[in-house]
């Protein structure tokens, strides 16, 4: 299908869904609710397409003025065409970019896993700072960062601590900060002053709600223990802390921050569902490319794709080649321009592969 042909099809969608709408008898309540919202949906890029086709008849307008015996005349059309040319790509690219297939995700909330990795207690540390980094994100996009659950170290680190993000667009924004990050720095353990090498990994995936993942009770296996905190000691006497255990993907997870059994489970069963959701997503992925390209770079944990160098005060995102010079600010949570090169670099890809 051609670019054009590509334009005609969103046009006579969006005159079908007027028809639709209006048409008698009136719709049932849930099916109006879908049209209405697939209708405002494709409204700008309807309004896009009528303003750049507009731009091109007035182009074809002017190309005929061109041949005009009047050479006033010709002059103001050469000028009156070379605008409307230089107006043409933006117009188009605008087009191309919201014709680019969306992420159903994009507009969920998000589930923030972060984890130690290599690293010892320097690594702990530097998980501790990117949870923070993430909270401060969030609390600047004014969204609501829950945290669901915290593993110390026992030194102000964090072994594993997991979150919920809700708000406008999270997971658009967060997607592309799986991975491993990796701290170069001198620990404050370090009393010859040499430069570590540490890392964490970070798990950024949708929330899902029941109606994306169906959970049989049949396939959990639910433990009940009692929770401890860090060192050992006792945090209550009751039998509290949950684990739940997917039997058909061996996927388990463990929450005991609440002191009632019954909030411990319903936050490991969001936690799993999220999970879960984002295993069939990479599965669906998979499905379409044997190397993954939903996210830039492969989205892979196991991929290292930002460097914090603390002597050079310098942070550098690998996939997109971008290294900053604001440590401070980065961990103070101005992650934008991150993220922005990102999402701008992943629809150059998509781009890419549709023309």
């Amino acid at each position: 299908m051609t670019f054009d042909q590509n334009l005609d099809r969103v046009l006579v969608r969006y005159e079908e869904l007027q028809a639709l709408m209006s048409a008698e008898p009136v719709p049932l309540a849930e099916e109006f609710a879908q049209l209405s919202k697939e209708f405002s949906e494709l409204g700008p890029l309807v309004i896009a397409i009528n303003e750049l086709r507009g731009v091109q008849a007035e182009l074809e307008g002017v190309v005929m003025m061109l041949g005009d015996d009047d050479s006033e005349m010709r002059t103001m059309a050469e000028e009156e065409q070379r605008g409307l040319q230089a107006k043409l790509p933006d117009l188009a690219r605008q087009v191309q970019l919201m014709l680019l297939p969306k992420d159903s995700a994009d507009s969920k909330n998000a589930i923030l896993e972060v984890r130690a990795g290599t690293g010892g207690d320097e690594a702990g540390l530097f998980a501790s700072d990117l949870f923070r980094m993430y909270q401060r994100y969030a609390e600047g996009k004014k969204w609501k960062f829950e945290v669901m659950g915290i593993s110390e170290t026992g030194i102000g680190g964090y072994k594993e601590a997991i979150a919920s993000i809700s708000g406008t667009d999270v997971f658009q924004r967060l997607k592309f900060e799986s991975g491993v990050h990796r701290v170069q720095r001198v620990p404050v353990t370090e009393s010859g002053g040499r430069i570590h090498t540490s890392a964490a990994t970070v798990a950024v995936m949708p929330e899902a709600e029941s109606v994306d993942i169906f959970i049989d009770d049949k396939d959990l296996r639910i433990d009940v223990f009692r929770a401890s905190g860090p060192g050992g000691q006792s945090v209550n006497t009751t039998d509290s802390a949950v684990r739940i255990t997917h039997l058909p993907t061996s996927i388990v997870v463990s929450q005991q921050d609440e002191k009632s059994q019954h909030k411990n489970k319903a936050k490991a069963l969001r936690v799993l569902r999220a999970r879960l959701y984002e295993r069939e997503r990479q599965m669906r992925d998979a499905e379409r490319a044997k190397t993954r390209k939903s996210q830039v770079g492969s989205g892979d944990r196991s991929e290292r794709i930002r460097t914090y160098n603390f002597p050079e005060r310098r942070v550098t995102d690998h996939r997109i080649q971008l290294t900053l010079y604001q440590l401070e600010k980065v961990l103070n949570g101005e992650l934008d321009e991150f993220s922005e090169a990102l999402l701008a670099d992943d629809q150059a890809r998509q781009l890419a592969e549709i023309e």
